[in-house]
């Protein structure tokens, strides 16, 4: 849903006050109809919306939302930023799902249709030398087969996450917990950069706001809410990439943990989500297997086709399968459960008949028409 300039300014408003999160704000939404309304009710009102106590309903009324949103529409436009606010088309629609999405989002770089099919990869800042291997090498296949690789730019694993997508061509998302002109760790200025040519660096904090600690906690649900699934490579149990896996259940989202040694204490965190339920993950192939029933496109029915001739087994199963949409021929090797040499030459089968043809990535789609 679309909204004007002063609805929107609105809500933008509502994101810029740190007393109320995602959650009040939808509840403000719904209660009031309107973010306009919202700033104009009285105290009575807001307390009937649950989350707003009576020190929040002062906070709200006492609140410059007119002239604070003026200012800070005013910093962003001399740096560059966007900014999505809630209701926009162009905010995230896998975001948009969760209960506490936030209001707002300022982004540099660009988003994508394709970020939509997006897998976090979170972990210990004091990652070990496998740790490290293990977060790079799952981003660099994992964006090699099509997937964004969403992280949080945090020393350690989610560092070498982004430089693993980063080295593979492929796009990464980096969310901060501070405001888009406060980078950190300041070290990764640079990876940031290179983030922003090659996707996007998103935070829901205003410019100026310092990388304070209880801000990581709420910038890993947002690392979750992009995503299908959350990877959590190593993690001792006071690490936040077991809250960023917390929010990932809440939200619905798949959960997966690479196994660590038994007594390790970098390893604690991901053994007790194995022991719960996670899926274990030694490569890239266990995530895509279980995301695969994620990776179909959406598609648009089009005219009844042509029946087709005649087919080996091996070429209809494939033919069938990129039915749902475009897919890589590691998914289809998956999806089959056929040898990689059958997948191979049953696409070379379906595209001398015109049935299917490759596009760049090694991705195959049904020819149009059929």
């Amino acid at each position: 849903m679309t909204v004007d300039h002063e609805e929107r300014d609105a809500r933008w408003a509502l994101g810029l006050l740190p007393q109320i999160g995602g959650v009040a704000v939808k509840g403000l939404l719904e209660r009031f109809g309107s973010a306009r309304r919202a700033w104009a009710a009285p105290i009575e009102g807001l307390l009937t919306v649950p989350g707003i106590g009576p020190a929040t309903a002062q906070a709200i009324r006492a609140f410059p939302w007119a002239q604070t949103v003026r200012d800070e529409k005013a910093r962003v436009a001399r740096t560059g930023i966007r900014v999505f606010v809630w209701g926009d088309p162009d905010y995230p629609a896998r975001l948009r799902e969760i209960s506490s999405a936030p209001p707002i989002l300022y982004i540099r770089g660009g988003l994508e249709p394709g970020d939509e099919t997006a897998v976090a990869i979170v972990g210990a800042r004091h990652a070990t030398g496998y740790g490290e291997d293990m977060a790079r090498e799952l981003g660099a296949e994992l964006g090699r087969r099509g997937l964004t690789i969403v992280s949080g730019l945090a020393r350690g694993v989610d560092a070498a996450a982004h430089r693993g997508a980063l080295g593979a061509g492929a796009r990464t998302l980096a969310v901060l917990g501070s405001g888009l002109d406060r980078i950190y760790p300041p070290e990764h200025e640079g990876l940031a950069e290179e983030v922003e040519r090659q996707g996007a660096v998103l935070s829901e904090f205003p410019l100026g706001t310092a990388p304070l600690r209880p801000n990581f906690p709420r910038r890993n649900r947002v690392i979750s809410g992009l995503s299908l699934g959350v990877i959590v490579v190593e993690a001792s149990v006071e690490s936040g990439a077991l809250i960023t896996a917390h929010h990932a259940l809440e939200q619905g989202r798949e959960v997966f943990a690479v196994p660590g040694r038994a007594h390790a204490r970098y390893s604690e965190g991901c053994n007790r989500l194995i022991k719960a339920g996670a899926a274990l993950v030694s490569s890239w192939e266990d995530v895509l297997c279980e995301l695969v029933p994620h990776l179909r496109r959406r598609q648009t029915p089009g005219p009844t086709a042509p029946p087709l001739p005649d087919l080996p087994p091996a070429e209809r199963q494939v033919y069938e399968l990129l039915g749902e949409g475009s897919l890589h021929i590691d998914v289809l090797i998956v999806r089959t459960a056929l040898a990689s040499g059958r997948v191979a030459s049953a696409l070379s089968g379906l595209e001398m008949k015109g049935l299917v043809r490759q596009l760049p990535g090694k991705v195959f789609e049904r020819m149009c028409g059929r």
